[in-house]
């Protein structure tokens, strides 16, 4: 399928790694001119040479910090000086701390705040008047499963992930006039370093990665831990012009972990 992507201008964040790089690997495999983003300008870089290679859309790497007003404006203003126009913002930041809810200090919750729900709210607002003139254009945020179950110690991901749920819904109906949209993609076991970074280490006569990780899927209906490839592929369908009529929708790529009807 066609999803008609070429020529198109992508910016992903938290590219060079994990959710955020897959994202932008198949973005470019479906020929869109990528921009991505992130603190470590060394990975940065290694990951465009390895979606360059490609030999698809073109790739811009701008390191990046989301936490900083002035770095995310010089990122926009690179990415609409390179390409001339930008027509998909895949906004993505790592999650805070996992712990209980009186185990945070108030500079955590400030922490979490900045890093999950304000930059989303920073990169939006930087991009729309890149899109509004063209009156076209797709703002896709990655959030968590948890805005739509429970998980535990999860507060400060959650408390933050459900403000963008807010903000998306809203934003969404303002910005429809503009054929502009707003989703989020809210991922549940993920394969990624950071699920991988979580599971203790294989000792001798203990269990091996392979079967820690069986042990962790034993609840997902489909009965595997998901790939990012696979993630990707819902937020580059929703980036596409074949979803134009989605908008305001959270959607989770989960295996069916999530068990509630709604």
């Amino acid at each position: 399928m066609d999803l008609q992507l070429k020529g198109k201008t992508a910016l992903v964040l938290a590219a060079s790694k994990g959710l955020g790089k897959a994202c932008a690997t198949m973005l470019a495999t479906e020929g869109a001119d990528v921009v991505i983003g992130a603190r470590d300008k060394t990975t940065l870089t290694a990951t465009a040479s390895e979606i360059r290679a490609l030999g698809k859309g073109r790739v811009l790497a701008v390191p990046v910090d989301v936490l900083q007003p002035d770095a995310a404006a010089a990122f926009v203003t690179a990415a609409a000086s390179e390409f001339g126009k930008i027509d998909i913002l895949v906004n993505n930041a790592g999650g805070p701390p996992f712990g209980k809810f009186e185990s945070f200090e108030e500079s955590a919750w400030q922490s979490a705040f900045e890093l999950n729900l304000l930059s989303a709210v920073r990169f939006s607002r930087l991009v729309i008047p890149h899109m509004r003139p063209t009156r076209s254009g797709r703002i896709i945020n990655i959030i968590s499963l948890s805005v739509k179950t429970y998980l535990a110690n999860s507060v400060l991901s959650t408390s933050m992930r459900m403000g963008v749920v807010g903000m998306a819904k809203i934003l969404s109906t303002e910005l429809a006039p503009d054929n502009i949209t707003v989703n989020n993609v809210a991922p549940g076991l993920i394969l990624t370093d950071r699920v991988k970074d979580t599971f203790p280490p294989v000792t001798p006569g203990g269990p091996s990665l392979e079967e820690m990780i069986a042990l962790r899927a034993k609840d997902i209906p489909l009965g595997r831990i998901g790939s990012p490839e696979e993630l990707a592929a819902m937020v580059t369908f929703l980036a596409s012009p074949l979803a134009g009529y989605i908008t305001g929708a959270t959607i989770q790529v989960d295996g069916g972990a999530v068990k509630s009807p709604y």
